[in-house]
């Protein structure tokens, strides 16, 4: 497929230490980009990643900065399909300003959407950390204890899947069922399968296209990114009348009885079981990840399992109480 056919986009928020790095292993590692638009939407970023995204642009003239008023990744992606998308474009990629992409990314990509016939290609993430804390919860996160076996997390096998780490489309396909809602915030991508796979659409994982991602640097930024996605997919489960998936379940049934746990304790001391028997679960993570890594750096994995399911689980019972709560009024 010639090059000129796909659009790059790429949305921002203060992604100033990560984004020359994410667009330059785009550019560097695909021959025919040169023909491609390659846009960043960025949501109003505060720091230095509009002059980064300038300087790059003086250079490679293929790259489009756009404004992204809504903020959201989600009304981003649309709002450059809407502005750059022409006769001549069928595929778009979504690219993620905390990842570093591998050489070819886009020519495999598109590739493999016309082999299979997708209406979507997705890909596998494997983790990276830049700090002693994001290298833990890197480890952890690619296991199914940290991510409940989500085949886009560190999978090694390809196929026709439910969801998975959004990469390529079919332009036609994502025009079809109205991009992404601009309304969420986090797990837009999810919601969006739901209505690609209700309108026909197949999604392909291919595991032999990954891509490194950045987590966050921080206990405290990955508790707050867990707690959105956790509200992201209790609005997709409400939006669609879905069921929850076990390993979706499980963290919130587990978040829901530590606290009624901890709380009840106070009266009934032997409630205190469940509490112990989780947090010496986080503390034997902790120990066998500082055993691997061979780094006492390790010791965080336990806090940052702690942190990505009761975060997502705290985010997504609020959200389902308040929705509940909302339509009740």
């Amino acid at each position: 497929m010639d090059g000129a056919s796909v659009l790059v986009v790429v949305p921002t928020l203060n992604e100033a230490a990560h984004i020359e790095a994410c667009l330059m292993s785009i550019l560097e590692g695909t021959v025919s980009l040169s023909k491609s638009s390659l846009v960043v939407v960025d949501g109003g970023s505060q720091d230095k990643t509009r002059k980064i995204v300038r300087r790059l642009a003086e250079r490679h003239p293929q790259i489009s900065l756009v404004d992204n008023p809504d903020r959201f990744q989600s009304a981003g992606v649309n709002r450059a399909v809407e502005r750059f998308a022409g006769p001549k474009h069928h595929v778009l990629i979504r690219c993620d300003a905390h990842a570093i992409y591998p050489p070819d990314y886009i020519e495999r990509l598109t590739a493999r959407l016309m082999q299979t016939g997708a209406a979507s290609v997705v890909t596998v993430m494997d983790a990276t950390g830049e700090t002693p804390f994001a290298r833990a919860a890197a480890w952890i996160v690619d296991t199914p204890l940290g991510s409940g076996g989500s085949a886009h997390r560190g999978g090694a096998d390809s196929g026709f899947v439910d969801h998975g780490h959004h990469a390529a489309f079919d332009l036609s396909a994502f025009r079809d069922v109205g991009g992404y809602d601009p309304t969420f915030s986090h797990n837009e991508d999810a919601e969006l399968d739901v209505r690609l796979a209700q309108s026909g659409g197949k999604i392909w994982l291919d595991a032999t296209i990954r891509l490194d991602y950045v987590m966050r640097p921080t206990l405290r930024g990955l508790l707050r990114q867990y707690w959105n996605y956790g509200k992201g997919r209790a609005r997709t489960v409400g939006k669609h009348s879905l069921h929850p998936r076990l390993r979706q379940l499980l963290p919130a049934v587990n978040f829901a009885l530590l606290v009624l746990t901890v709380l009840g304790g106070m009266f009934f001391p032997l409630l205190w079981v469940l509490p112990i028997a989780y947090f010496a679960t986080v503390a034997a993570v902790s120990v066998l990840a500082a055993v691997r890594l061979r780094d006492p750096s390790g010791l965080w994995a336990g806090p940052s399992m702690a942190a990505m399911h009761n975060g997502w689980a705290a985010g997504f019972l609020f959200q389902i109480f308040g929705d509940f709560y909302r339509s009740k009024l």
